[in-house]
């Protein structure tokens, strides 16, 4: 639990490695929290997605408020309850789909810095308690696509700056927490 400890915590692993439930535990006193879910909502298309999000609301206590958005930088700029953002990854996902990267809209990539610059600053900034989860995906394969290898390196690039600006850094393997920092 890290209420007196560490005011910015970065939680990363791979997919299905606990990465998400260590996170939440480390929150888990708070009588309340933030908590900021950065994937898209589920619309009844995608049984599976709705399924995954319905199991980590059920794993969150009710007294936790769960919003959704990727406005990180307004959530993280304000005061207050401790906040828990699951996942830079999906936020990261939407933002590059919002900035036109996939579709080659002009100015598409400095929208991208842009917003990744201005999440870094709110979160190096962050004058409570935040805890933030992504996945590490600098271990895995090499993706087939181009389009897959530019989401790993623009993840892996963020990972490394929120990391850098991060009081701890923790690693989740098969449910095993390492400490980074």
């Amino acid at each position: 639990m890290i209420l007196g400890g560490p005011r910015r915590v970065l939680v990363l692993g791979g997919a299905r490695s606990g990465k998400s439930s260590y996170a939440e535990g480390l929150l888990g006193r708070a009588r309340s929290v933030e908590y900021v879910a950065c994937g898209a909502p589920p619309d009844g298309g995608d049984a599976e997605w709705a399924d995954r999000v319905a199991l980590h609301r059920a794993r969150r206590p009710v007294s936790w408020t769960t919003v959704e958005t990727v406005d990180l930088a307004a959530v993280l700029g304000r005061t207050g309850l401790p906040v828990l953002v699951d996942c830079l990854t999906t936020w990261l996902a939407r933002v590059m789909d919002d900035c036109g990267i996939w579709t080659d809209e002009p100015g598409a990539d400095a929208r991208l810095v842009a917003a990744v610059d201005e999440v870094v600053d709110a979160w190096t900034g962050a004058r409570r308690r935040v805890v933030g989860v992504s996945n590490e995906v600098g271990s895995g394969i090499v993706p087939a696509t181009p389009s897959g290898r530019r989401f790993r390196d623009e993840l892996g690039v963020l990972n490394a700056r929120i990391a850098a600006a991060s009081d701890r850094v923790w690693l989740v393997t098969a449910g095993l927490p390492q400490r980074l920092r």
